[in-house]
Order: C-alpha cells, then sequence, then structure tokens
C-alpha cells in the first residue's frame, strides 16, 4: 500500500484473509535490551506477514522505525501498526503518580502534565497511551490506588476530562499527540479486600454512581479507546461482560472507539472459569465487544476455530476489525506510518522539568504544621535529613515510569541541600543497625530533623496490595527515637495510597507532608515547599484513616438509622477505634491563614431548566499570597433513597494575595441534585437540598446554604415506585 493517502477501509477489508483480519486484532509485546525496547527478528516477522496489527511495550524512534517499516513498507498489505505504552504519569520526564496530582484539584494541570507527557511519548514513536487509569478507589489496601483520581466520583470525572483532552488534544492525527485510553472500567477499583485482580461485589446503584460516572465523562470527551477491568462482577469477567462493553459504553452512550482488553485478559477468561479454551474465550470477548486482545493470544489461536464452531460470525470480526481500522485513520498513521519521526527527522529532544518541579509542589499534602514548623529558615543550624527515602532517586518515579530513569530525578537530599545553601545538610540512611548510633547522634546534633519514610515504589502499583497499609516496624522505631531527641521532626511520607501513620507521628511530629512519589523533580520540588518557595498546594482526594480497620473508609457514606455515637452502646462504632479518619477527604494546610466566609446564594428555589449561583468568600489574613480548594458538597436531607452524607459537586482552586479577599462562584442546574432511583431511572425530587461550603468533608466545619428544589418527584411518591419494584 502506497503511504500518503487513507484507504478505503472496507475495500481494504474485503482484500484481507482471516489470518490478516485476526492480526489487526492482535497485539503482541516488544522486547526490551540493555539500551531500550527492540522487536526481536520473530516480531519483525509477524509484522510482515500480517499476523499482528499492534504492540505495545515498544519505544524510541530507532525500534519504532524498524517495526512500522515491517508492517507499512514489507508486508502484503501496508497497514500499519498501533504503537501502545503505558504514559500512565509521564515519559521520560516524571510527574508525580495520578493520585498526587489528583491532590493538586488543578485540572488545568492535569491537562498540562497529560499533553507534555504526549508529545515525549510521540517522540518517541508511540501513538496510544493505556491511561488514564479512572477507577474509583476507597480501599488503600489495593495497590492500584495510586494509578487514579482517589474516592471521588466527581473529581474522577473531571480529571477524566482533562487527561482525555491533555493526551489527545484536538485531533489525533497530531503528532504530538497520543489516542488515551480510558482504564479500567468494571469496578477495578472495589476488588474485595483490596486484592488486585479479585472479584468485585457492589450493588447495581454503586455501579452506576460511584464507578462509571469517570468513563462516561471519558466517552463524552471523545475518548480514543476503552480498557476493561481484570475483574468479574457477580461472576461475570468484564472482558465478556456484552452488556457493559456492548450494551452501556456502545449502544447507550455512543462510544465509537476501540475497546482493547487488558494483558492476557482475554486467555484469563479460561480461568476464570467461563471459558474451556481460546475458542470460547476469544468467542466471549469478540461478542462482549473488545476489539484487540492484548497478549492474551486467544484471539491468534481461537479466533478462527471459534468461526468454525459458529461463535462468532464474519461480520462481527469484520465490525471490530474496521474499529480498528478506523483508529489507526484517525491517528494519520495511513499517510505517516511514522508520525513524523521517520528517517529524515531530526531528534526529538523534549523535556519539561520545570513542568514536572511545578506538579510536584501542587501536589504535596501538608497534613500538620504545628508551631508553624514550616517552612524552614533559609539560616540557622543544621538539618538533619535521616531515613530510607531520602536518596532513593529510583523510588520517587513511582510505579509506572514509563521511559523515566533514576539517574535524571533529584532525590529529596539533594533537593534540600539545593534549597539551603546557607545551612549545614547532615545526611543518614538508617537503613541498619549498626547506623544506629550514628543517626541519633546527627540527629542530636541538628536544629531540626527531616525524617524521610513511607513506601517504596513496588509497595504500590499493581499486584502490591498490602494488607496492612503502614510504615514499616523499622521506620516507626526509628520515628519514635528521633521525636524522643526533643528536636522539631518534619516527617516527609512518601507513598502511592494513604499510610497509617503511627501515633508518634501524628501526635508529637512538628509537621508531616505528603509527597506521594513526585516524579523526575521529587527532591526540587520538597525543596521549594520546605523553604516556603512554593505552597504545599495539595488536599488529600482520599479519606486518611486512623486504623487499618476502618478500612474501607471514605467521606460519601450513609448514617444509618444508628450513626456512630460514643455515648450510646447500640450505635455504628467499634470498641477499640475511632470511627473518624485520622485525616478527612479534602484535608491539607497551607503557609498562609486563609479562611472561608460570606457564603451566599442568589435564589433561595430552584425548578426545572433554572440555574442558581453560590458564592463564597476566600479570606487572606496573613502577610504571604495563599492558595486553597473551595469545594461545595449537597446534602440532601430527606430523599426516597437514603443519601451519602454529602456529596461533593464542585471544586475549584484559588490564589488569594496578603490581606485580600477572594469571591468563588459556583453555578448549580438541578442535575446537580439528581440521583439514581430504586428503579435505577434518575430522578430529581422536590424539597430541601443543603449545600456544604468550604474545604475538607467535615460537617461541622463547612458553611452551610439552604435552599428548595421545586417541580421534581415527590419522595413519597418515589417511595411507591420502590412498592411496586418490590412486589
Amino acid at each position: 500500500m502506497t503511504t500518503g493517502t487513507s484507504p478505503d477501509l472496507s475495500a481494504l477489508i474485503a482484500r484481507m484473509s482471516l489470518p490478516e483480519k485476526i492480526g489487526q486484532l492482535t497485539m503482541v509485546t516488544g522486547h526490551w535490551a540493555v539500551t531500550g525496547p527492540r522487536a526481536d527478528p520473530l516480531s519483525l516477522a509477524t509484522f510482515r506477514d500480517g499476523s499482528a496489527g499492534c504492540i505495545l511495550n515498544l519505544w524510541s524512534p530507532e525500534a519504532m522505525r524498524e517495526a512500522q517499516r515491517a508492517a507499512s513498507e514489507e508486508s502484503r498489505l501496508g497497514i500499519p501498526l498501533i504503537i501502545g505504552f503505558d504514559v500512565v504519569h509521564g515519559h521520560r520526564t516524571v510527574f508525580p503518580i495520578p493520585l498526587g496530582e489528583a491532590a493538586s484539584f488543578d485540572p488545568a494541570l492535569w491537562q498540562e502534565t497529560a499533553a507534555a507527557a504526549a508529545k515525549e511519548a510521540a517522540a518517541d514513536g508511540i501513538s496510544l497511551t493505556f491511561a488514564p487509569m479512572l477507577d474509583v478507589a476507597r480501599d488503600p489496601r489495593w495497590g492500584r490506588i495510586c494509578e487514579g483520581p482517589g474516592e471521588d466520583p466527581y473529581v474522577g470525572q473531571v480529571f477524566a476530562v482533562a487527561k482525555v483532552k491533555g493526551f489527545q488534544g484536538r485531533s489525533l492525527d497530531d503528532p504530538a499527540r497520543l489516542a488515551a485510553t480510558a482504564k479500567h472500567i468494571g469496578a477495578y477499583g472495589a476488588t474485595l479486600a483490596g486484592r488486585d485482580y479479585a472479584s468485585a461485589d457492589l450493588s447495581e446503584s454503586d455501579m452506576a454512581e460511584v464507578q462509571l460516572p469517570a468513563f462516561a465523562s471519558a466517552v463524552a470527551a471523545g475518548v480514543a479507546a476503552i480498557m476493561p477491568s481484570f475483574n468479574d462482577i457477580a461472576g461475570l469477567p468484564s472482558t465478556a461482560n456484552a452488556a457493559l462493553l456492548t450494551g452501556l459504553l456502545r449502544q447507550r452512550w455512543g462510544f465509537d472507539g476501540i475497546i482493547v482488553s487488558d494483558y492476557n485478559a482475554v486467555a484469563e477468561l479460561i480461568v476464570h472459569g467461563v471459558a474451556a479454551d481460546h475458542a470460547e474465550a476469544a468467542a466471549l470477548a469478540l461478542r462482549a465487544g473488545v476489539d484487540i486482545d492484548m497478549m492474551g493470544g486467544s484471539y491468534s489461536r481461537g479466533l478462527a476455530e471459534a468461526l468454525v464452531r459458529g461463535l462468532v460470525t464474519l461480520p462481527e470480526i469484520d465490525a471490530a476489525v474496521l474499529r480498528v481500522l478506523r483508529l489507526k485513520e484517525r491517528l494519520g498513521l495511513f499517510a505517516d506510518p511514522y508520525r513524523g519521526i521517520g528517517p529524515d527527522a531530526e531528534p526529538a529532544r523534549v523535556a519539561h522539568r520545570g513542568l514536572a518541579r511545578r506538579a510536584a509542589a501542587a501536589a504535596m499534602v501538608l497534613l500538620k504544621n504545628e508551631a508553624k514548623a514550616l517552612p524552614l529558615s533559609s539560616t540557622g543550624g543544621a538539618i538533619a535529613v535521616i531515613g530510607p527515602l531520602a536518596q532513593a532517586a529510583d523510588d520517587m518515579l513511582g510505579p509506572w515510569s514509563g521511559a523515566g530513569r533514576a539517574e535524571d530525578c533529584v532525590t529529596l537530599l539533594d533537593g534540600i541541600r539545593a534549597a539551603f545553601p546557607g545551612r549545614t545538610i547532615l545526611y543518614e540512611p538508617a537503613s541498619g543497625f549498626d547506623s544506629a548510633k550514628a543517626t541519633m547522634a546527627l540527629a542530636r546534633e541538628a536544629e531540626a530533623i527531616v525524617f524521610c519514610g513511607g513506601e517504596t515504589r513496588r509497595m504500590s502499583g499493581e499486584a502490591n496490595s498490602r494488607g496492612e497499609p503502614d510504615l514499616a516496624l523499622a521506620q516507626r522505631r526509628l520515628a519514635t527515637k528521633l521525636i524522643a531527641t526533643g528536636k522539631p521532626v518534619i516527617a516527609i511520607i512518601c507513598c502511592g495510597r494513604p499510610i497509617v501513620l503511627p501515633p508518634v507521628l501524628v501526635d508529637k511530629a512538628a509537621a508531616i507532608l505528603v509527597a506521594w512519589f513526585g516524579g523526575s523533580e521529587a527532591g526540587t520540588a520538597l525543596g521549594d515547599v520546605l523553604n516556603g518557595h512554593s505552597e504545599p498546594g495539595g488536599r488529600l482526594p482520599v479519606t486518611w484513616p486512623a486504623a487499618i480497620g476502618q478500612i474501607p473508609i471514605y467521606y460519601a457514606r450513609r448514617r444509618s438509622g444508628r450513626p456512630a455515637d460514643a455515648r450510646q452502646h447500640y450505635t455504628s462504632k467499634y470498641l477499640d477505634i475511632p470511627v473518624e479518619p485520622q485525616f478527612a477527604f479534602g484535608h491539607g494546610l497551607g503557609y498562609a491563614p486563609l479562611r472561608f466566609a460570606n457564603a451566599q446564594v442568589d435564589r433561595a428555589t430552584i425548578g426545572p431548566g433554572q440555574s442558581l449561583t453560590v458564592s463564597v468568600d476566600v479570606v487572606n489574613d496573613g502577610n504571604r499570597e495563599g492558595a486553597t480548594v473551595a469545594m461545595l458538597y449537597v446534602q440532601d436531607p430527606v430523599a426516597s433513597l437514603a443519601r451519602p452524607i454529602m456529596l461533593l459537586k464542585r471544586f475549584e482552586k484559588i490564589s488569594v494575595a496578603p490581606g485580600a479577599v477572594a469571591t468563588v462562584h459556583f453555578t448549580l442546574t438541578t442535575d446537580v441534585f439528581a440521583f439514581l432511583g430504586i428503579d435505577m431511572e434518575r430522578i430529581v425530587e422536590s424539597g430541601r437540598i443543603d449545600l456544604l461550603i468550604g474545604g475538607r468533608a467535615v460537617e461541622e466545619e463547612l458553611l452551610r446554604l439552604t435552599i428548595e428544589v421545586t417541580g421534581g418527584r415527590s419522595h413519597i411518591a418515589a417511595a411507591s415506585v420502590r412498592a411496586a419494584v418490590n412486589r
């Protein structure tokens, strides 16, 4: 096929043999060498004979040109490859993990980092990323909580739109953009006991109201691809769930992109126990709506046999092939298989270090700051930097670091040294028994101690669930000894999930700062925050538990008929631990004393087709500029179904000058108050609605306004619907 023009796709399919059609639905993996990934001779032969039309885990212009040349110039039909890669939180420049980025509550920043990552990855020949991950997760035992937007479905929706726009831009044929993949549809974040790949067991309403909204927003934003989750729901694996992938995604939501399986997920239908062999697995996945089999081998080994057995039809295969070819066309691959990095192209030199530095600072969450321990003065006595993660460059990259390299990452220690040139910086990793005496001697010599602890990056991410997500015993003991010196201890916690912190740190540390896994500029950003050059810009996108026994824990719970009351025995509480989290959703401190005041609404009632505006002042009582996140929650006190205590519906990050007042405005329509009734239809009910405005999700701290919704269904009438449904 001659490149430079897009072919008639239907005519192209008519020319294809069955093996070539199946090849377009097959994704194979690249092979890594010391200098980077390359396709081995077998893979290149696979592209030449049309046995595979997609590849992942391959990057660099040289490797990409090798593979694309085999497919587009040396195969019978000359169909180019889709080249995919996990560009999850950066490529060569690594940004904070998505959970950390979510903490910034800054959609413009989310979009900017996605666009930067796309530019770098596209310069390496990649055309498809397996991101954003949109799984709402409320169990920090689950390792993959680090890859998503946290616990709140509305945050997930905003995150989805920003990331899709950032990755894809205005047109997929832009050689500096990537096709995005929203993953993993099917309640992956709700797996039982926080174990990766385990079953999910949740109500239909939780699925619709918590797990699916972010995916609907991604589809509305034009996402190019969707990936089903590994897990099953009520015994039906998402990879074989036709009601989800075809009925909901394609027919109800109008999704017209491709559906790509997760790694080996089609073959794993056999292990799940819903398919006897590869032919059955391939048939289940294809008929459910899965277009591309990623490294499962079931399409290549079983789809032809499934056709012979009558388990699938040729038109079903052709429809999937057409969707894959359409994506290649949209990416501009037929016009230019090399997407601007052909043999004569200039080597790409793209980096976004400044953006990475800004994003890492914006992600950091200051949990505690007693007596204004932070920021630290630029002058004074020695600062002791102690702990196993102070000089851990590799760990700062996080679980999905793309093409990032540890040698390009600024460590926490190096960042602190650069931030405090006028102070002596002492360092001790405190990594073994022999170092205990030296560590304590160094701690006693210092004026302040910066303790760098938390998780390694290999303790978070895929297949890294933790039954006890707390600090390691050695770190807890070290923290106790450091606190006992009487010196102010600044605890820096690197992590991919909420960590159950020891009481000695919560109660007695001078400050606690969550740095997540900050990426390429983790250390530089930490220095910026510690010396006050930057605000700690983050607010918690997940509830932070006080004890492991509270998990799963999240703010949008229902009250129950017997809410927790320490004065009453027969209430919803524990005997041995508190009900309240250590730090609530939305918690985070800044350096400027900001407060919310003067909440107002421009109308007391709202009906169909109307809107109202809520305003709140953010007052800066200090002498330095500060930033915060204004959050608006909705509370429905009487409804036909018991509603969550509160639900986040709007947020806005805002900076306020010293001594100034800034006003935030939120516009609401009645859609904001809608929910799924007992019949699973979306309804708006008439009656009182409370609007809670401020910061973290602590009811008594928020400003309250009350409005009346008119023209909706009566909650009593809805109750009669419930009775009819239940008969």
